[in-house]
């Protein structure tokens, strides 16, 4: 029999390329089933999965009879020749010579069988193997390059935002405090004030990374650590920032769909939702979205913040991404301009993803003016002298500029169209969960 280690390495996303060779493949027993006198091993790499057969006349039957006795996720070698399958989904099956036992998984605790949601959860760090996790995972993956490709493909500057931070950026009710050499620190709620001072710099930049939030919220839209990617574009107003929003989200959405049809399928994604992703997206004011939740029978007055039920009943009138602008101002946070029109209303937008998946993108304009921001940090409570570097970026140079975040796991919730955004991350942080 073959040495597996003499054998080329192959993996499963690229074996059509080595048809007719003899190759070792390594990974997990995923699945497997007996016809008798043959075997067939689903082994899993973490690229793919395919049947390995094995037929008890072809191998020794010290081989034969560890494959009968393997269960799942037992570690193994393949070794053999790589066959055209037109009846296997890959197209393509592994004709086995030779099966090497690296470490015999016993008891396997995710069997094949239905799991709660809590037992799942108790046991992510095994779930992620699943097919479905795995397909979701690799599209997150994707989800994350296709953001960065858009931003650097527009000579964007990547810049990285502190994780610890002096002060709130978007309330102070929602902030993990933490010991900074006897002093307080506080986790970031978001990169954006450190973006203005790249866009004063570089005149557009991007941050990319972990964001916190410490809401009590037990909704399937919140995570306690999520990921965010924050734009930022000097001498930007709220229209072009509206403009970008809708030319991102598109792209990404669209790459999605064309790069990951085979994951969204095997995950149950009607792909039509997102076909229909297209410019122009519909663009709404505020006013507007209270007549329509009106109108739908929702009690709501004029100066109401929007929660998830709202959310979902007006994504319910459209067929793609909708965005609303010019919310009321006391509504906003301390950095949102004040629409010059009226002086009720903030000169920004959140996009509500359709088929209720609520707010994916949220932004504005800023405030650039030194007096009027230094008011506003005095009416909102918050410390000045912990903003004193935001306000020198007021003191010199100032432009207008305007710039949004969007949160990477409820983005990929809906173009997944999962039910819950615990799937859209490795390792999720709730309320109630700090394991594993």
């Amino acid at each position: 029999m073959p040495n597996p280690e003499q054998a080329p390495r192959a993996w499963v996303h690229t074996i059509g390329r080595q048809v007719g060779e003899e190759v070792t493949m390594h990974g997990w027993l995923y699945n497997k089933r007996s016809s008798g006198k043959v075997q067939f091993l689903q082994l899993r790499d973490g690229t793919g999965i395919v049947q390995c057969v094995v037929v008890k006349n072809e191998v020794t039957p010290e081989v034969f009879a560890l494959c009968d006795s393997l269960q799942q996720e037992s570690a193994i070698s393949v070794t053999g020749e790589v066959r055209v399958d037109s009846r296997s989904p890959l197209g393509y099956e592994l004709g086995a010579r030779n099966v090497v036992l690296h470490h015999a998984a016993d008891d396997y605790p995710i069997s094949p069988k239905e799991h709660g949601v809590a037992f799942l959860m108790d046991h992510r760090h095994l779930w992620l193997r699943s097919s479905r996790q795995h397909a979701i995972l690799r599209i997150r993956a994707g989800l994350a390059r296709a953001c960065r490709d858009f931003f650097d493909s527009r000579n964007f500057t990547l810049l990285d935002a502190p994780i610890f931070t002096p002060a709130a950026c978007e309330g102070t009710t929602t902030l993990f405090e933490t010991d900074y050499f006897g002093g307080k620190a506080f986790l970031s709620q978001s990169g954006q004030l450190y973006m203005e001072a790249g866009a004063m710099a570089f005149g557009k930049v991007y941050c990319f990374g972990p964001t916190f939030r410490a809401e009590k919220s037990k909704t399937r839209r919140h995570l306690t650590e999520f990921w965010m990617i924050e734009p930022e574009v000097a001498y930007f107003d709220l229209e072009a920032d509206m403009d970008l929003a809708e030319e991102f989200v598109v792209e990404i959405a669209q790459r999605m769909r064309r790069e990951f049809e085979p994951e969204l399928t095997l995950i149950g994604r009607d792909l039509a939702v997102l076909d229909r992703v297209r410019k122009p997206l519909p663009r709404i004011r505020y006013d507007e979205a209270i007549e329509l939740l009106r109108a739908k029978g929702c009690a709501v007055a004029w100066g109401d913040d929007f929660g998830g039920d709202e959310e979902t009943l007006i994504s319910q009138e459209f067929d793609r991404p909708v965005i609303i602008h010019r919310y009321p101002i006391h509504r906003k946070a301390f950095y949102m301009k004040q629409d010059p029109a009226d002086a009720r209303l903030a000169l920004c937008m959140d996009m509500l993803a359709s088929d209720g998946y609520g707010e994916i993108v949220g932004g504005g304009q800023r405030e650039d003016n030194l007096a009027a921001l230094e008011r506003k940090i005095a009416a909102h409570g918050l410390p000045k002298e912990a903003f004193s570097w935001y306000f020198d970026l007021r003191r010199y140079g100032s432009v207008p500029h305007a710039g949004f975040g969007l949160g990477l796991e409820r983005t990929l919730a809906w173009i997944c169209g999962l039910h819950h955004v615990r799937e859209t991350i490795p390792f999720p942080r709730l309320m109630d969960r700090l394991s594993p």
